[in-house]
Order: C-alpha cells, then structure tokens, then sequence
C-alpha cells in the first residue's frame, strides 16, 4: 500500500510541475480554461491541487509528524507548505506569473484542509498502525 502512495504522490507531482511549466512559459491549456470559466476557480483549483498534494505526500510519509509546541504537523505537509511557498515566491521573477497572496492564502487552505482529511483516514484505516497524533 505504501509504494501506491508514494507512486500517487510522485506522478501528482510530476503533472503539477507540467502545470507550473505551462503557466511559466504563458502557454495555455485546458485546465487553466476551465479554472477560468468557473467563479473563483483559480482558487478552488490551487486548494484542490495543493491539497491533493498534501493529502497523498502525508499518506506517502506513512502520516509521520513532527511535533511542535501544542500541535502534531505532518512531515508530508511541511514538504508541501516549502515547495509551495518557493513555487509562489519564485512568480514575481517570472514576467508570465504574478505573486499573489490570495494564492498563497488557497495553498495554505488546501494544505490544512487535506491535513486533516490525512488524519481522518488515518483514523479509520486498517493500514496504518497508528495514529500519529
């Protein structure tokens, strides 16, 4: 189960890395279309793609966290919060892209909204030991 996950999360990564390429490159697609032709669908789409994202990289770090202070953070989530903030950072140096907080603050929404779905399923799954929190 866990090569599945990781499988899940290495060939996710991959097509969003093709999407980022895309919008760097100012090259349109059909995703970004779509995303358009939907109220707020830019934002729905960075919750959900980051939030995938999130959701099978912490299944793929088998739900390992890390603790800090009063919370349990997934390994799999901090992962994600560094490439996002380093893929939202590296736009204003992209004539094509544009640096934008609300999309930032959707990274961030999905990412915490998948963590918690992580420990959710962990809860209730057969395949994993444990809890981490």
């Amino acid at each position: 189960m866990q090569r599945l996950f990781l499988s899940f999360a290495f060939v996710f990564f991959i097509f969003i890395l093709w999407v980022i390429f895309m919008a760097n490159t100012g090259q349109d697609m059909f995703l970004f279309e779509m995303t358009r032709s939907i109220p707020f669908g830019d934002k729905l789409g960075h919750i959900m793609v980051f939030g995938g994202l999130t959701l099978m990289t912490n299944l793929a770090f088998k739900g390992r966290c890390i603790r800090v202070k009063f919370a349990s953070i997934y390994w799999g989530a901090l992962v994600v919060l560094l490439f996002v903030t380093l893929e939202e950072l590296s736009q204003y140096f992209i004539d094509t892209r544009s640096l934008d907080v609300l999309d930032y603050l959707a990274n961030l929404v999905g990412i915490l909204s998948f963590s918690w779905l992580t420990r959710e399923i962990i809860k209730k799954a057969s395949f994993f030991n444990k809890a981490p929190y």
